[in-house]
């Protein structure tokens, strides 16, 4: 757990997750508004500010709790039980606080000169950078920007030139120097507001960005600011967590779903053979099981991955190519089980589990949607950490 202060005024990480929990079956009643509106209401984001949860990972000296990723995570999937798309934009732009705790400090000055801004983020370096005085032109159009719709600020994947070459990094501009293209109509996380991102000649000073080299080895501008070993931490071992920790929350709140509704049900039978209690099939009873379980090894498999993570840190090793690697596999593994569990589930529901209203048809089509993105798709974190295995050059972002 990260250090503090002798005086500790903080809620305590119990109190976090009650407050969590709280927050989670206010989402779960309006579920299906927020998949029609598409985004997260700015009544949630306000209850979530209230609750205090988007301090956990700010820094003190800009009045946050400065807690690490092992109280976060819990955090994130207790309002994904509830609301997938609400649990998976909290996720993201809470860890953004952390995120921009990696900037230089007058960044960081800047950004919280407004004690609740939120920051959103588009992080594949398609944006484009014209080295000008005192920063950049950027332009650009980036997708997939969960939450940019509540959010002041947006982390933007650039190429970026210097006199060394160009490199890869973020930018940090505000939302309002942006487009924002309303072009998210999907199967599942509908109400996420992943929109597109469009820059057109935007400046950005210098002390606005970050390169990714720098964040994978924990050694960003940021580094330098904060004491706290939670900062300095390699980027891709730890925040990508922030994205399995939401599919952790669907999967539970689907197993908590799928209980309810199988525990007072009987069959109506077809034809005949009504009148069974659903409970006693043993066919239901192994899929409950089977759910219960991916869900653990899911949730141990992170929890040792984050804790490991932060060990190496305080070791002076938070640079290690292996344990960067092997988070990356786990944090997509980790969501391959989830699917697994939820999976195992739904196929078990029958009718009851296809309409809109029931939470486990959109626990599956969130986790199913979650699965997809680049960072959790098993195809390429597996294929590249094979590659590491067998002693080739691992192809992706570690």
């Amino acid at each position: 757990m990260s250090s503090i202060a002798n005086t500790d005024t903080r809620p305590s990480p119990a109190e976090l997750l009650s407050r969590a929990y709280e927050i989670a079956g206010a989402v779960r009643n309006r579920a299906q508004q927020t998949e029609a509106d598409r985004r997260v209401s700015e009544n949630v984001v306000a209850r979530m500010h209230d609750a205090g949860l988007f301090r956990i990972m700010q820094p003190q000296i800009y009045d946050g709790y400065e807690y690490g990723f092992e109280v976060f995570e819990p955090v994130v999937a207790a309002v994904a039980s509830g609301c997938g798309s609400s649990g998976w934009v909290y996720g993201l732009l809470a860890s953004h606080q952390w995120l921009v705790a990696g900037y230089s400090k007058q960044a960081q000055d800047e950004y919280w000169s407004q004690p609740k801004a939120l920051s959103a983020g588009s992080y594949a370096p398609v944006g484009q950078g014209v080295a000008v005085d005192g920063g950049y032109r950027i332009s650009g159009k980036w997708g997939f920007c969960s939450g940019c719709d509540n959010s002041q600020w947006l982390h933007l994947g650039a190429m970026l030139p210097d006199e060394s070459g160009v490199k890869a990094g973020f930018i940090l501009v505000p939302t309002a120097d942006c487009v924002i293209d309303d072009n998210w109509r999907t199967m599942g996380l509908s109400g996420t507001g992943s929109k597109n991102i469009v820059a057109t000649d935007v400046f950005v000073p210098r002390h606005r960005t970050v390169a990714f080299a720098d964040l994978a080895v924990g050694k960003s501008p940021g580094s330098k600011v904060h004491a706290n070993p939670i900062y300095h931490q390699s980027f891709l071992a730890a925040l990508p967590a922030t994205i399995t920790a939401p599919v952790i929350g669907m999967a539970e709140g689907a197993l908590a779903s799928f209980i309810e509704m199988v525990k007072g049900r009987v069959t109506r039978g077809a034809v005949a053979g009504g009148n069974r209690r659903i409970a006693e099939f043993a066919t239901v009873q192994q899929r409950v099981a089977e759910a219960a379980a991916c869900i653990d090894a899911a949730k141990l498999l992170l929890n040792r991955d984050l804790a490991e993570a932060y060990d190496a840190v305080l070791r002076g090793d938070g640079a290690n190519v292996d344990m960067r690697l092997r988070n990356r596999r786990d944090q997509s593994f980790c969501v391959k089980l989830l699917i697994q569990a939820i999976d195992a589930l739904f196929l078990a529901a029958g009718g009851q589990g296809l309409f809109l209203e029931h939470p486990l048809q959109r626990a599956w089509r969130d986790a199913h949607a979650a699965s997809s993105h680049i960072s959790l798709n098993w195809d390429s974190t597996g294929t590249m950490y094979g590659q590491h295995l067998l002693g080739l050059e691992p192809r992706g972002q570690y």
